[in-house]
Formats: structure tokens, C-alpha cells, sequence
């Protein structure tokens, strides 16, 4: 059988193997040196084919070999060329012959060419990238090529007849070769590398002979990759900053055609996306900065062009440089309209965080509203009743009273208490600022309004704008700042010193003093339109030596101040040091007391405070107080007088009944004795007012005579 193709002939002729052991590697090594010497003796190509099966060429070992021809079976002989015919029937003569295996010499050439394809096969194997193991059916290895020994981090010698279970982790050569089914893309973890292998059992005619496992490291790929998806998700994040950002974004490839615009530089030019995009930037505007920008390759940077509905827009165009070439240019770009205002806020905002910053290490703000005010007297709790009910409302407050009386603490309450608590209270004392600045520390002052303006700075007033404002010392005013202060009474509204815009506030105002202002208005000193601005709810506040009963209060809030800032156990006075404080009038008030307490608690050694402890011109007023007050049989002692019309609760009065009693008798039995009660209630009412441990009247009474003294 055969045909013609272009002059050169194709045949095909049956062979019929008789060897018993069928083409075993020596007999496929004799067909094969046979195919080679009739291939160039006729000049033809001879191939062999299994009936139904692929040609294979009859001089590959390894390919007819593995066609695992037996005893019996049909080969197929074929041969192209001009001589064809021939070859086929030599070819096929021989296959179909009993070959000559006792001949030497033949013999001697087929071991040379088995033995040369057995080289090739390991050198294969050796020169594989990827890993080569091979077991037997009793999953002993017996092939472990170098890229094994590379993966796998040990030598084959210590791998080659050992069991693969024992020294692989994970491995299933041994499964694979008793299920008799391939592993394929299979992903395994060998110490810090990751392996993908391919497990495949290994079978000739049915049986099988152990099982091998052809694996590649992918740690390197699986790192690529890891980087791939980080880029990737960079690339998302800055196109997702890009989408998001205010400023207007245009980018241009090196031809200069637009490739991207984010959403805010579409609102800028107020052309859409699409309209945009493959526009090219020279065409557009050929001397414009990104062109420069394109073929000079160096930055253009604030930029200025105007819109025609007159916004102005500033740009830095930069060029986009890789590998020392120029690959495009972006923009960004601004509208720069809108700075001014942004500024001008800025600078407010500065201002005021400035102030503020400065308010809150000076003082802290109040927790209750007039916590900070120490007093229960009549005349403080009038005073503090007024407070709460104006904290109500949003007039102005005018507080009244000596220096040291605590006109500031009223008026922090009020704010802290009111509606606007959540607004800023501001503090200016108006006698502690120069009248060349004050009205610019009220009102503020524009940019170059006088010498030293650098910049515009708001007001106190601005600052307070949604709170409150304290005006301490308003007394002090002059009679021109007086005027500027009544038309923000007035009008809520003011100008800034070199400034002719009108500003609006909503603040309320307290102000304070300690002068006589009734006195002053007659004097003409004090507008009068100014007085009834401001005097609106007046509240008075009563001088120390008008509210003595609060002096043990203040006594003892002092003290446990003083000794928490100097980090020591507070503090106590005796009988003695606290009627001597109780006798001086305190011209200085609260500040006074509060001074004259981290005198005593400075100098002092023991932890009670005593009447030598107290400074010399106040032991001398308690002196001059001893010598007219009645004599210890009298009875009830000061602060008992109620010659300043003053009345306290009943409490107030037990107590200090209860203490004269146990001062002047000594005992609970020979005090309850003198009261009418027995000394049951008298103990208890001690323990309720704090009061157990009094010294003695006998020992109070030798005041007068340690002061007469020392004093002599």
C-alpha cells in the first residue's frame, strides 16, 4: 500500500513480531540501528505506527520503547522517499526476524546506543528547573534530581532509599501510587517555600511500579503576584484620592492629548468628562503652561488664568518623567477666589483659639455654676440668688463691690449657668490695658491701622460673639471709649480700629466695678446714658467684714487649696487664730484673707494654725476687738451682733450657740445643763456640727492675754 506526492513515494507495509519478549529495550535497540542504516542507505524516513495509533520514528529508543510491543502483535512500517519500497520490505523483513542477540558484536553496539540514551535521560533529569522524585511501589525513593535537592534543602544521598513520608513533609507519593490516580496543581508549604506539584503513579501494562512528583517552587511567582495586587490596590486608592480631592486634576500624555481629569476639574472648567478627554492641550492653548511644560520638561508652578465669569484659577503643571524621558505633564489647579475669605476666617479663628488657650491655662472652667463662690451668709446668698436669676436672662448685669469681693466668680456663674454656656467668656480688665490699645483690644484692628499692625487681629468682642463678655474696671474708661462702648450697647454692632466695615455681634455683657458710679455720673466722669445701659440688673456684693460667719468657709476652702498646690496634707486653725481672723475688718476681702492664709500655712511649723501665727497687724485688731466686746459671763459673743441687720438660719445659730456653750462650760453634762438639754443632744448636735473637740472658753479667753504679751 502506498501513493505519490510530488515524486516522492509514501508505502506502509505489516510486520508481525515474533521475538517472545516483543520489543524489549535490546531488540528496540537493534530496530533502531537498523532504521538508521537503511535511512541513509536509501535516503528515506521510516517511522513505526501501532494499528489506530501515532507514527513514531524509527530511530527514537525512548518513543518505540514505550510502545510496548509484545510477542504477536501488528507493527505497522512506513517509509517516505523515492526508495520507499525497498526500505519497507527490509524494514519490515527485519522487524518480523529473529534477531541475531548472540552476536558480540552487535550486541556490544546496541549496549552502546542504549547506553547513550540512558545518558541523555539523566541528563535531562539533572538539568530539570523543576523538582524530580521517584519512588518505588514501596514509596522508597530512588530518583532525587538537583532541583529536588535545591526545593527540598537536602542532598539526594540522604534522600535516595528512604521512604518519601519519612523525610517530605505532607508527601502522597505512596497515596497516589495505591489509588492509582494523578495529583495534578497541587499547592504545598515546604518551610518558608510554596511548591505546586504534579503526583502521577507509574504503570506499565497494568501494574504499578511506585509513583513520581514533578514540583516548581512558586514562591517567587506568589511574591510577584502579592506586589501585583498591592500596586493594584494603590492604584485604587490614589484614584480614589484623586476622585476625591478639591483641586482640579488634568493629565496629558506626551502628544499632549488629555488621558484623565478628576471631578473637580470638570467642575472648574464646567465641560463634561467626556467633552474633555482627548482634547489636546496644544491645540488648545499652544503658548499655555503645559505645553511649556511638554516640551521643556521643567516645571511651570502658580499659573494664573481667569474664567470668563471672572474666577481666578492658579496651576502647577509638572512634567511626568520615567527613565529620563518625558511621558506626559499633570496640572493641578485651583480656584483661588474664595482664599480671601478663607483667610480672613482663618485669622478669626487663630485668634480666638489663641485667647482661649491662654483662658484655659490661666483658670479652668466651673463645673456648677457658682461653685467657685464660697459664702452662706444673707447677704451672699442674696447677692449669688440675683446671679441665678439674671443667668436666666440675657441682660446686662452690673456688678458691684470692693476690690477682692469676687466680682469675677459671680460673673463667671451667670455665664456658666445661662443660655450661653456653651459660648466663649471672655475676660478684659479695662484699668490693666493702656488707653492707646484698649479700643483696639475691644474692637480690633485692620492690617496696617497703626505701626506694629502686621496683620488684622479680631476683638475681644468678636471673640465673645455667641457668649459672654466680662468688662472688669469699667469704671476706668475713658470718656471716648465710653462713648464706642455704648454703641455696641446699643446697636450690638462696631468697627474695627482702621476699618470701616460694620461688624455684628451677638454677645452679652457683664461689667463690674468697684468705684462709686453714681458719684462719678454727677461728676460727669461716667456718661449717664452709659450707667443705665449698664445697670440693668445691678447686684451688690458684700464686703468680707459685712459677712464674717462665712470667714470658717473660706478659712477652710483656702486652706485645702493651698495644701493641694504645695502637695501636703491641708491645714486647720484653732480657736484662737480663727478669732482673731473673725475680729480684723479685711479691708482686701477674699484676696486679702486667701494671701494672709499662705502667709500663716508658709511660715507655720505644726499642722494647726495658731494665733502666733498670724501676721502682727491683725493680732493687734483682735486685741483692740477683746478689749470692747462683753465679758465671757455675758453670754452670746461676736459674731453674734446683729448690728449690721443680718440674720442666718437656724442652724447656723445652734452651732454657734452649741460651741460657745462647750467653750465656756467645758463639758457636754455642764453645757447641756446651762441650755436646758441634756447632754445626749448636746453630744449629738457636736458630732452633727463637727464641733466635739472646742477648746475651752477659759482657753479662748487667754488670747487677749498672750496678744497683750507679746505685744509689750
Amino acid at each position: 500500500m502506498g501513493d505519490k506526492r510530488g515524486g516522492v513515494v509514501s508505502l506502509q507495509k505489516q510486520a508481525v513480531i515474533t521475538h517472545a519478549n516483543g520489543l524489549h529495550a535490546r531488540v528496540a535497540a537493534m530496530i533502531v540501528q537498523k532504521a538508521y542504516e537503511l535511512e541513509h542507505k536509501r535516503q528515506v524516513r521510516l517511522f513505526f505506527r501501532q494499528p489506530g495509533g501515532a507514527a513514531v520514528p524509527a530511530v527514537a529508543l525512548m518513543p518505540l520503547v514505550a510502545l510496548r510491543v509484545k510477542q504477536g502483535d501488528v507493527l505497522l512500517v512506513e517509509a517516505e522517499g523515492l526508495a520507499a519500497e525497498q526500505a519497507v520490505s527490509e524494514m519490515a523483513a527485519f522487524v518480523e526476524s529473529d534477531f541475531p542477540l548472540a552476536d558480540a558484536g552487535i550486541l556490544s553496539q546496541v549496549d552502546t546506543l542504549l547506553q547513550g540514551n540512558a545518558v541523555t535521560a539523566g541528563q535531562i533529569f539533572v538539568s530539570m528547573a523543576n523538582g524530580l522524585i521517584v519512588t518505588d511501589v514501596h514509596d522508597n525513593i530512588t530518583v532525587f534530581n538537583p532541583a529536588a535537592e535545591r526545593i527540598m534543602g537536602f542532598a539526594a544521598s540522604a534522600a535516595i532509599g528512604r521512604k518519601a513520608q519519612e523525610i517530605i513533609p505532607g508527601s502522597r507519593l505512596h497515596v497516589v501510587a495505591q489509588s492509582r490516580q494523578a495529583e495534578l496543581g497541587c499547592r504545598q508549604r515546604i518551610g518558608s517555600l510554596s511548591i505546586i506539584t504534579n503526583r502521577t503513579p507509574l504503570i506499565a501494562d497494568d501494574v504499578v511500579y511506585g509513583a513520581m512528583a514533578i514540583f516548581e517552587d512558586i514562591s517567587a511567582l506568589e511574591a510577584v503576584i502579592g506586589e501585583l495586587r498591592a500596586v493594584k490596590e494603590l492604584k485604587e486608592r490614589l484614584q480614589l484620592v484623586l476622585e476625591s480631592v478639591q483641586d482640579g486634576i488634568c493629565v496629558a500624555n506626551p502628544d499632549g492629548c488629555i488621558t484623565y481629569v478628576n471631578p473637580a476639574y470638570v467642575d472648574l472648567t464646567g465641560q463634561s468628562r467626556e467633552q474633555l478627554i482627548g482634547q489636546n492641550v496644544r491645540a488648545l492653548s499652544p503658548d499655555g503652561a503645559r505645553s511649556r511644560v511638554l516640551s521643556s520638561g521643567q516645571a511651570v508652578l502658580g499659573a494664573i488664568a481667569a474664567k470668563p465669569d471672572g474666577a481666578t484659577l492658579i496651576a502647577n503643571v509638572s512634567p511626568i518623567i520615567v527613565d529620563g524621558e518625558i511621558t506626559g505633564a499633570v496640572s493641578v489647579v485651583k480656584n483661588v477666589s474664595e482664599v480671601p475669605k478663607l483667610m480672613h476666617r482663618l485669622n478669626q479663628m487663630a485668634a480666638k483659639a489663641e485667647y482661649l488657650e491662654q483662658e484655659l491655662r490661666r483658670t479652668q472652667k466651673p463645673g456648677p455654676a457658682f461653685r467657685n463662690f464660697i459664702g452662706r451668709s444673707g447677704k451672699a446668698r442674696e447677692a449669688l440668688a440675683i446671679a441665678a436669676k439674671a443667668a436666666d436672662s440675657g441682660a446686662t448685669v452690673l456688678i458691684r463691690g470692693e476690690s477682692g469681693t469676687g466680682k469675677e466668680l459671680v460673673a463667671e456663674g451667670i455665664h456658666y449657668a445661662g443660655k450661653r454656656s456653651a459660648g466663649p467668656f471672655i475676660r478684659v480688665n479695662c484699668a490693666a490695658i493702656p488707653e492707646n490699645l484698649l479700643e483696639s483690644e475691644l474692637f480690633g484692628h485692620e492690617k496696617g491701622a497703626f505701626t506694629g499692625a502686621i496683620r488684622q487681629k479680631p476683638g475681644k468682642f468678636s471673640l465673645a460673639d455667641g457668649g459672654t463678655i466680662f468688662l472688669d474696671e469699667i469704671g476706668e474708661l475713658s470718656k471716648s471709649m465710653q462713648a464706642k462702648l455704648l454703641r455696641v450697647l446699643q446697636q450690638r454692632e462696631f468697627s474695627r480700629v482702621g476699618g470701616e466695615a460694620v461688624i455684628k455681634v451677638n454677645v452679652r455683657i457683664i461689667a463690674a466695678t468697684s468705684r462709686n458710679l453714681e458719684k462719678m455720673t454727677r461728676a460727669e466722669e461716667f456718661r449717664e446714658d452709659l450707667y443705665y445701659r449698664l445697670n440693668v440688673i445691678p447686684i451688690m456684693l458684700p464686703p468680707l467684714r459685712e459677712r464674717l460667719s462665712d470667714i470658717p468657709l473660706l478659712a477652710d476652702y483656702f486652706l485645702a487649696k493651698i495644701g493641694s498646690q504645695e502637695g501636703r496634707p491641708s491645714q486647720s486653725l484653732n480657736g484662737e487664730a480663727l478669732r482673731g481672723l473673725m475680729a480684723y475688718s479685711w479691708p482686701g476681702n477674699v484676696r486679702e484673707l486667701e494671701n494672709v492664709l499662705e502667709r500663716m500655712v508658709t511660715l507655720s511649723e505644726g499642722g494647726v494654725l495658731t494665733a502666733e501665727d498670724l501676721p502682727v497687724h491683725i493680732r493687734t485688731a483682735a486685741e483692740v476687738s477683746l478689749r470692747h466686746s462683753p465679758a465671757p459671763d455675758s453670754g452670746l459673743q461676736p459674731p453674734f451682733t446683729v448690728e449690721t441687720g443680718e440674720l442666718q438660719s437656724w442652724s447656723e445659730y445652734e452651732k454657734q450657740i452649741i460651741t460657745l456653750a462647750l467653750r465656756k462650760y467645758g463639758s457636754y453634762n455642764a453645757a447641756g445643763k446651762a441650755l436646758g438639754l441634756t447632754h445626749k443632744t448636746v453630744a449629738a448636735k457636736a458630732q452633727k456640727y463637727g464641733i466635739e473637740k472646742v477648746i475651752s472658753w477659759k482657753k479662748s479667753s487667754a488670747l487677749g492675754k498672750s496678744i497683750n504679751t507679746k505685744s509689750n
